[in-house]
């Protein structure tokens, strides 16, 4: 231990530098009695729920240490260099001290003394053991984070029980803050959401510890940084660069805590700030399902945002933003049912926001992925992948992360990053990006030595073509093309009446390929679902969804095993659909048709035939949906306008939806702005579906 001056007795000399006057001589006992009285310094303490869950914090204070899914008893004093684990993941959560924060939330639930004595002896241990900036400056930043959380159930004023702190210990813990702290300033990750984190932790000790020298210094640095990080990260339309629904709302909410603590302490921000801020909140308005939770697209997991949205109900008096964040319950409902966020490549397309006849929860909702795969490392190989949720539940998932280590007789970082396991085509088994095998470097939080994959190629060339809506109808339409392959994959998505879905995918290439259609179910789906043959199609029935395949010559469609992560370290069961081909040109077409609480009945899915210019080709898709009306829908299949002779009438055009009653009475005709269709030389009405709204 450093040693003590003689003018002041319990404050090191090197220490006294830390501290501004008259801070600087205090002793050890009237350093932690200044911190004990009121101080104009509000910090709340913020837990992590899903980390500090009342059987993870029992296990602590009995020695075993679970993270993600895996327990490790940990001999007192703590190795703290040493991971028990074969994922370094494990030995970064045992680093972040998210269960600092939730042990100083059990000790002010319980007044319990031993709570307080843990705390002490887990950071106490830490500190003499661990360098500064160990494993990597994230790291740092969220273990910065839960110790300042966790002083404000330990240390400050006014909590309802007080704790046994020892002086000596409080001194040192200010001390190795200070000096993390400062590691941060001069070490921040370069961009993207590490250093989004590392800035607010900066911010945060400059506002929770005004005692210190430098505490000036980091609220401005902070904030002058953070706005440029808010700059760089975000897209133009609001979407955060490394295209993680999940990663998406982690920065959001550092961002939110920077903004909140300057509020409440008198700190200005620029108006930048807010605008970015409230264009990041807009994405999130749209993207969370009706059952209050983010789909887990790209690496991640799934989970609720919606106090993020509360807060920025408050910030920005958005009425839109409290109805999300209450489901329905108060503000007003949005203006769109259809967002298109076209840098970021995603469209989240819903039934409504709540009323009368549909709650809120009950919404029938899509999200479509047609973007690039994202910056850093966290995007998955997917495009043109989708999540699917009606009536409060998830139905057709994306399979999320499970895991960022490549330890083990299975690669399950390879497997749920992979295109295989999404709800798109796969081609040949092949990854829509190049994705190998390279060495780790040597500065790096993983093992010296290993080998983990990387992206070793360009992105595939996403684009977008039909982003329209009208009332009972909206329509999607993307194409992507990868650089591992010669086949070019066109989806359309068309939601009717907001109660049923056709998915048409279109492969075309000048060479043969296996083609393999997946749609990952829900694990709810595990052992209750059944695909069976019916007429032209196969017919899946599934808790909450049936859906129709129409058969082919040389397809065949199997439910096969599938695994969904909902979160970090743990994966479920669950069945996947999947239809496989070996053609150079191929065509899946699926209905699919969300249920509460009963299953449709009488439902048929045909294709009929459509005449074509030469060279060109089409398809007419017929539901029978069990009632008096029969619905057909044709597109193009290489998007092109052309006229087409499409259910006895002449169509111009590339997409076409048409009702009629039994009687083959035509009742509505919708398409794209500059279509015509006629009859017997007569030109018919024709609905023009509006473009989606952009954001």
């Amino acid at each position: 231990m450093t040693a003590l001056t003689a003018e002041a007795p319990g404050v090191a000399t090197a220490d006294r530098f830390i501290f501004a006057p008259p801070w600087a001589g205090l002793d050890n006992e009237s350093l932690l009695a200044h911190f004990r009285s009121p101080r104009p310094v509000r910090i709340d303490l913020v837990v992590d729920n899903q980390e500090c869950t009342p059987q993870r914090l029992d296990a602590i204070l009995d020695g075993e240490f679970e993270f993600n899914g895996e327990p490790h008893r940990l001999p007192d004093p703590i190795d703290w260099l040493h991971n028990p684990s074969r994922d370094v993941e494990w030995h970064i959560l045992l680093h972040k001290f998210y269960y600092a924060a939730g042990l100083g939330q059990r000790f002010l639930e319980s007044g319990d003394n031993r709570v307080a004595a843990r705390w002490q002896n887990l950071i106490d241990g830490w500190m003499r053991q661990v360098p500064v900036g160990f494993i990597a400056a994230d790291v740092t930043g969220r273990r910065v984070q839960n110790w300042i959380y966790s002083t404000r159930a330990f240390v400050n004023h006014g909590v309802p029980h007080q704790a046994r702190v020892d002086a000596t210990f409080f001194r040192r813990l200010l001390v190795s803050l200070h000096a993390q702290v400062e590691f941060l300033c001069a070490n921040l990750t370069p961009k993207r959401n590490h250093r989004t984190l590392e800035l607010y932790a900066i911010f945060l000790a400059g506002v929770a510890f005004p005692e210190m020298a430098r505490s000036s210094h980091w609220r401005t640095f902070a904030l002058e940084q953070t706005l440029a990080n808010l700059k760089a990260d975000l897209l133009p339309d609001g979407v955060h660069c490394e295209l993680s629904t999940d990663y998406h709302h982690l920065a959001v909410r550092n961002w939110l805590h920077v903004r909140t603590l300057a509020s409440r302490h008198g700190v200005p921000v620029p108006a930048d700030m807010d605008t970015l801020l409230e264009r990041a909140l807009q994405f999130s308005l749209h993207v969370h399902k009706p059952d209050g939770v983010v789909p887990s697209l790209s690496d991640g997991d799934a989970r609720s945002f919606l106090p993020l949205l509360a807060a920025g109900a408050d910030l920005f008096q958005r009425g839109d933003m409290r109805w999300v964040a209450t489901q329905g319950a108060q503000g007003t409902p949005p203006r769109t049912t259809l967002a298109c966020f076209p840098h970021s490549g995603y469209t989240v397309l819903r039934s409504g926001w709540g009323d009368a006849v549909e709650p809120f929860v009950d919404a029938q909702y899509l999200v479509f992925d047609h973007g690039p795969v994202g910056e850093g490392n966290h995007g998955h190989f997917d495009a043109l992948s989708f999540e699917l949720a009606a009536n409060g539940r998830s139905l057709v998932v994306d399979p999320g992360r499970y895991t960022y280590s490549e330890a083990g007789s299975v690669n399950w970082r390879v497997h749920f990053r992979g295109t295989s396991a999404h709800n798109t085509v796969c081609v040949d088994g092949r990854q829509q990006t190049r994705y190998e095998p390279k060495p780790v470097k040597a500065l790096s939080r993983h093992t010296s030595g290993s080998v983990r994959h990387r992206i070793a190629g360009p992105a595939p060339e996403t684009r977008l073509h039909v982003c329209m809506q009208t009332a009972g109808l909206a329509v999607l339409q993307a194409s992507t093309q990868s650089h591992e392959y010669d086949t070019r994959h066109l989806r359309t998505i068309v939601h009717v009446d907001g109660r049923w879905w056709l998915v048409s995918d279109t492969l075309l290439a000048p060479t043969v390929h296996d083609y393999t259609l997946n749609f990952q179910l829900h694990p709810a789906a595990h052992g209750t679902s059944r695909l069976n043959e019916q007429g032209p199609a196969w017919h899946l029935q599934s808790p909450g969804l049936d859906a129709w395949m129409l058969r082919g010559p040389a397809k065949w469609a199997t439910l096969a095993d599938g695994w969904v992560s909902p979160t970090y370290g743990h994966k479920l069961p669950a069945p996947a659909l999947r239809c496989h081909v070996r053609a150079a040109d191929a065509r899946f077409d699926t209905l699919m048709i969300p249920w509460r609480d009963e299953a449709p009945a009488g439902v048929r899915l045909t294709c009929e035939a459509v005449q074509a210019a030469p060279g060109l080709s089409g398809s007419v898709l017929r539901v029978d949906a069990g009632g008096e009306v029969v619905h057909r829908w044709f597109h193009s299949h290489a998007d092109a306008v052309a006229t087409w002779s499409v259910a006895g009438l002449l169509f111009h055009g590339h997409w076409l939806y048409l009702r009629h009653d039994a009687d083959g009475q035509l009742l509505r005709a919708i398409s794209h702005p500059g279509a015509r269709l006629a009859r017997d030389g007569r030109d018919l009405a024709l609905v023009h579906a509006r473009e989606g709204a952009s954001s």
